[in-house]
């Protein structure tokens, strides 16, 4: 690693090497060696698979796997934690033990085969097994995955009968869902901006009904996260469709272009449209 005063020693110590200033070792060709270092431990008994650490990992060393965040592999993780503060069930601690050595090259292989796997044919049913679903699991109610059977279709226009809601599932924030939960498995997934519901006001009947569901605010939340926690989304769950739900308003216009991003990356050919609502209420398109 070299800074502004040249080469800056690493927190990492060879297998064998002395132990030096708290584990602290001078610059070398260490790729592929087991060291004493500083690594991020995942607690599975804490995590309820929320997602928010991975895209807080620019080396792209935590994924998924079902409902749970885990290392992909100890090269890959450089042990500086960036990932700590974004944990809301606190699972994420740096501990010291043995470990294959950060390899930046490992890192750089692995984020371009990320982002720019060739499109794949959307999997169907008699691809390999999709991922277990995801369990509920304690911490804080708000965030906990549920899953649910909505009231009958909600009445006909017209109709003076109370308006029922679709919703099937909790939680519906797109920072909050669980990737791999099982709602969203071989689910039609609905992608709404947070203000659409309050403009159009059959959202429930003519767009939320039988459709998973995610909301987001690309003017007010980080819009690079949203494109993150998406593609993982869809690498890891059985997405049969997709529909942003956007308003007019140009600020709007990120949630499609964070979706769209991400579908490209996923590396899956899913059927994708958009859908755009005035501040009136009408439906543009």
């Amino acid at each position: 690693m070299t800074g502004p005063d040249g080469p800056q020693l690493s927190n990492q110590v060879p297998h064998g090497a002395p132990n030096i200033g708290r584990g602290r070792y001078g610059p070398g060709p260490h790729r592929g060696m087991k060291m004493i270092r500083k690594i991020v431990q995942i607690d599975k008994d804490k995590c309820n698979g929320c997602g928010l650490c991975v895209p807080s990992c620019a080396e792209g060393a935590i994924r998924i796997v079902d409902g749970k965040a885990v290392i992909a592999a100890d090269n890959l993780c450089d042990g500086l934690g960036a990932c700590l503060g974004d944990c809301p069930q606190d699972a994420i601690t740096i501990i010291e033990r043995e470990a294959d050595a950060f390899d930046e090259e490992a890192v750089e292989q692995r984020l371009q085969s990320t982002s720019t796997t060739p499109h794949a044919k959307h999997a169907s049913h008699a691809s390999p097994e999709p991922p277990k679903a995801h369990a509920a699991h304690g911490g804080c109610p708000g965030s906990r995955a549920v899953s649910f059977t909505p009231a009958p279709a909600a009445s006909p226009a017209g109709s003076t009968a109370p308006l029922q809601s679709q919703l099937a599932q909790w939680p519906v924030q797109l920072h909050l869902v669980p990737v791999s939960a099982p709602y969203f498995q071989d689910a039609d997934l609905l992608i709404t901006a947070d203000c659409v519901p309050f403009a159009y006001a059959d959202y429930h009947r003519d767009f939320l009904a039988g459709k998973a569901v995610v909301i987001g605010c690309p003017k007010l939340d980080d819009n690079n996260a949203y494109q993150a926690k998406l593609t993982e989304l869809f690498r890891v769950s059985w997405i049969k469709s997709i529909t942003v739900l956007k308003m007019e308003v140009p600020c709007c216009g990120g949630i499609a272009i964070a979706a769209r991003n991400a579908l490209a990356a996923s590396g899956k050919e899913i059927p994708f449209q958009v859908v755009t609502v005035s501040i009136r209420g009408e439906v543009l398109g």
